[in-house]
């Protein structure tokens, strides 16, 4: 039996990765619980070696002249049919033979260590999802809940397979997918529970655009380029800021691509997401200006010390600067930090920027932070149309 076991630990081991050390202590655990169920009066007395291999339970009693407690005590005699030279007072361990388990304790022990090989598979399955947090994987629809829109998404291959759950707030509307349908999403957090790893994925976060522009732009996957700062509101527009260290690279022009192609491939996988990339810059005022684009800026007020800004753009650029819906300097905001208040030139003569730079308005928190050290934060329009390049 002891070949057996051992055996099947080490095919465990092999096949799904759960190693030979942890299901023997769960063995032993199912041994031990087996066994005091069925024998009432047997503690801390019943003990498992494994030596070699080789699996063995003993109970430990007392040598005593008289028993009276026979699940802790053994006569001297018989003590010393074990141990020839025992005195009173020794511990004897006296090995339990295997026909001694009764039918529910045997249920009981393999019920213990199936439960500990699947303890040991989402455990093993925690730590693979885990390792692929903020990352983008490909899943396969696998049912979408028909009251709340939810849908439960396949991920991984064979044995390390295990569903996520991409909620209905998590899905970009206007999108649509059916069961069988492959779909990329970005894996927001994996969490421990009763019923295995739960993965929760997300097709509206920033960060699946970060991941799309580095699977398309091999400059920002090897660190050449670096994306700064995003800003999105999924479905609609995204804004990403862009920079590179050496100062021949056109980062811009890198992430869009020769004709738009790379920025393109993104759209499509966005469902046509507009998206603008622009260049940051260390200058506020410059970055600020860049942000909200594709308006056109006179000039921008800002003070050090100071997230408040003042934009002054032309009359007849006032609309644009500020968005459908406030959306181009919403999103102008999230990707610089800045709070932005924009005026057209005829009325720059009569303002108190005084009062406004010094004001200590709250900047409107950013969508998302991916990074310690990074603003989360995106911005207006590149607009890619057919047979065009995009606009940036």
């Amino acid at each position: 039996m002891n070949a057996e076991i051992m055996g099947a630990l080490e095919q465990l081991e092999r096949e799904k990765g759960i190693p030979k050390e942890y299901m023997e202590e769960k063995i032993s655990q199912a041994l031990l619980a087996a066994y005091k169920k069925d024998h009432s009066g047997y503690t801390d007395n019943v003990v498992i070696q494994l030596t070699d291999g080789e699996l063995r339970m003993f109970v430990q009693k007392e040598a005593v002249e008289e028993v009276i407690l026979p699940e802790t005590e053994i006569s001297l005699e018989e003590a010393r049919k074990l141990v020839p030279d025992a005195v009173e007072g020794d511990v004897i361990s006296v090995e339990v033979e295997a026909k001694q388990f009764g039918r529910i304790a045997a249920k009981t022990a393999k019920d213990v260590i199936i439960q500990g090989i699947r303890e040991a598979e989402r455990g093993v399955i925690f730590d693979k999802f885990n390792s692929k947090s903020q990352e983008m994987i490909t899943g396969t629809v696998l049912r979408i809940e028909p009251g709340s829109g939810d849908m439960t998404i396949r991920i991984g291959n064979g044995t390390d397979r295990t569903n996520a759950l991409l909620a209905a707030g998590e899905q970009v509307k206007g999108e649509y997918y059916y069961e069988g349908d492959a779909i990329r999403v970005y894996v927001v957090e994996v969490r421990r529970s009763n019923h295995g790893p739960q993965v929760i994925v997300s097709r509206t976060h920033p960060g699946l655009v970060r991941r799309l522009f580095e699977l398309e732009v091999p400059e920002i996957s090897d660190g050449t380029v670096e994306i700064k700062s995003i800003a999105r509101e999924a479905g609609s527009r995204t804004k990403l800021a862009v920079w590179a260290e050496d100062p021949d690279i056109d980062a811009v022009g890198t992430c869009v691509g020769i004709r738009g192609a790379r920025v393109g491939a993104v759209v499509e996988e966005l469902n046509g997401e507009k998206m603008d990339i622009i260049k940051w810059s260390e200058d506020p005022a410059e970055f600020v200006a860049a942000a909200l684009s594709p308006a056109d800026v006179v000039e921008v007020r800002t003070r050090t010390g100071s997230k408040n800004c003042r934009v002054v753009v032309p009359d007849d650029q006032l609309s644009l600067a500020i968005g459908k819906e406030g959306q181009n300097a919403r999103l102008a905001a999230r990707l610089t930090g800045f709070k932005i208040d924009i005026k057209p030139e005829s009325a720059a003569d009569d303002l108190d920027d005084d009062a406004f730079l010094e004001a200590g308005i709250p900047v409107e928190e950013p969508l998302y932070e991916e990074l310690p050290d990074e603003d989360t934060i995106m911005d207006e329009d590149t607009e890619l149309q057919e047979d065009t390049e995009p606009s940036v």
